[in-house]
């Protein structure tokens, strides 16, 4: 049985800091609906109504597109140990980047990264909890270390030419913002 608070509650937090795995979704005006799943240590409750995640750098830039248009967000945590449980957080978000006055506040929650390219800082007032009955148990082995490989072998400048290639436009065609306008020529 669903059940919805405007707020997270301790336990709503403990079992999100638990988790090892979340998916974060977003749609622009039309076009396709994006649904990521993201891990790591990459998220930070920093209220109960507020949370912030790290973006790393990946094949698309979904998520940075569709909020330059629509600011809806859902983020999704499920249990695949314990007590069966689904929770989602519903609310409005924005992309910040690395030339954003709130950069530096948010990277000081993370462990440096050069693959940084944007927070997302996600605000809501509804979150909900279902019974998760359908979802199945999963070990968790360990993180993988694809991405610090992959970091070290493109290197600063090999990111941000990354980004510059392939991370300024969505599967739709929208601008995803990653570069200012001088870094974009």
């Amino acid at each position: 049985m669903a059940r919805k608070y405007s707020q997270l509650s301790d336990e709503h937090i403990e079992f999100i800091n638990h988790q090892k795995l979340y998916f974060v979704g977003t749609a622009a005006d039309e076009g396709c609906i994006n649904v990521s799943p993201k891990g790591l240590d990459s998220l930070r409750v920093l209220s109960p109504n507020r949370i912030v995640w790290l973006n790393l750098t990946g094949s698309g830039n979904e998520t940075a597109a569709h909020l330059a248009q629509n600011d809806r967000m859902t983020i999704m945590f499920c249990a695949f140990d314990g007590e069966p449980k689904i929770l989602r957080v519903y609310g409005k978000a924005k992309a910040i980047h690395p030339r954003d006055s709130q950069w530096d506040e948010m990277a000081a929650l993370f462990e440096p990264s050069i693959s940084a390219r944007q927070y997302v800082e996600l605000e809501f007032d509804l979150v909900m909890t279902s019974c998760g009955f359908g979802v199945p148990f999963y070990d968790y082995k360990q993180k993988r270390d694809n991405m610090e490989k992959w970091n070290n072998r493109k290197g600063e400048q090999g990111i941000k030419d990354y980004w510059r290639d392939r991370n300024q436009i969505s599967i739709d065609g929208l601008p995803t913002h990653i570069l200012d306008e001088e870094e974009e020529s």
